[in-house]
C-alpha cells in the first residue's frame, strides 16, 4: 500500500482565498507508460525536466516503469500530478496505469487488513464477522477466486476494521486505472467504446 508520513506543511487557498495551511506528506506508487521505446537519455532529461525529478525510471517488459516518491496533500493530489508530468514531458510517454492490484486472494485480503486467513475465511463464508462480505469477482469455480479490493476495502472501513483511507486509496485507484484503460480503448477501438457507453447509458462524447 502506498507509504505516508508527515514532511512539511504548504499554504494553499480554498474557493473564498483564504489561506490555509495543510500538511503535505510523502505518498509512494508507481506508473507504468507506453509511448517511448526505450528509457535513454533524452527521456531521463525530459521527465526530469517535466517535473518528475522524485521518481526512480525502469525498463520493464518493453514498458517505462516510474517509481514515485512525491511530496503531495494526499494520496490522489500525488498521483494525478505524477500522471500530468509524465503527459508533460513532450516525448510521447503516455500512463497506461498506476501500478496497483485491484484483484486480490484470500490471502492478499488478509495481508493487507493485518488479519489471519482463516479469519478472512469465515468472514467470506459467513461463520463469523458481520456478515455480507462481498463475493469474489472472478474465478467463481476455481480453487483461487479474485476480489475487487475496492470492495472489499469498502467493507472493511464500513465494519471499522481498516482505515477509511483505504478504501478511498483503493477507490481512486480502479476509478484512475479505469479511466485510462477507457483511455486506451477509445484510440484503438472507438466504435466499440461507444456501443458499450450507449448500451449502458453513459454519454458517448
Amino acid at each position: 500500500m502506498p507509504k505516508r508520513e508527515a514532511k512539511n506543511l504548504k499554504k494553499t487557498a480554498d474557493a473564498s482565498g483564504r489561506s490555509e495551511t495543510v500538511a503535505a506528506r510523502e505518498f509512494d506508487f508507481a506508473l507504468v507508460a507506453d509511448g517511448v521505446k526505450d528509457l535513454d537519455e533524452a527521456v531521463e532529461d525530459a521527465m526530469f525536466e517535466a517535473g518528475c525529478d522524485d521518481a526512480t525510471l525502469s525498463w520493464r517488459y518493453g514498458r517505462l516503469h516510474l517509481d514515485f516518491s512525491r511530496e503531495a496533500p494526499s494520496f490522489a493530489a500525488a498521483v494525478l500530478s505524477a500522471i500530468r508530468d509524465v503527459h508533460a514531458a513532450g516525448v510521447g510517454a503516455r500512463v497506461m496505469h498506476v501500478d496497483a492490484c485491484e484483484f486480490v486472494t484470500m490471502a492478499e485480503i488478509a495481508r493487507r487488513s493485518d488479519r489471519s486467513r482463516q479469519v478472512i475465511h469465515q468472514y467470506v463464508t459467513g461463520q463469523t464477522g458481520p456478515g455480507g462480505f462481498p463475493p469474489p469477482e472472478f474465478d467463481l469455480t476455481k480453487n483461487r477466486p479474485l476480489w475487487s479490493w475496492s470492495e472489499v476495502s469498502f467493507w472493511l472501513a464500513e465494519n471499522q476494521m481498516v482505515r477509511r483511507a483505504e478504501f478511498e486509496e483503493a477507490s481512486f485507484l480502479a476509478a484512475v486505472n479505469g479511466a485510462l484503460a477507457e483511455v486506451r480503448q477509445r484510440q484503438r477501438q472507438p466504435e466499440v467504446v461507444r456501443e458499450v457507453r450507449e448500451t449502458l447509458g453513459l454519454p458517448t462524447g
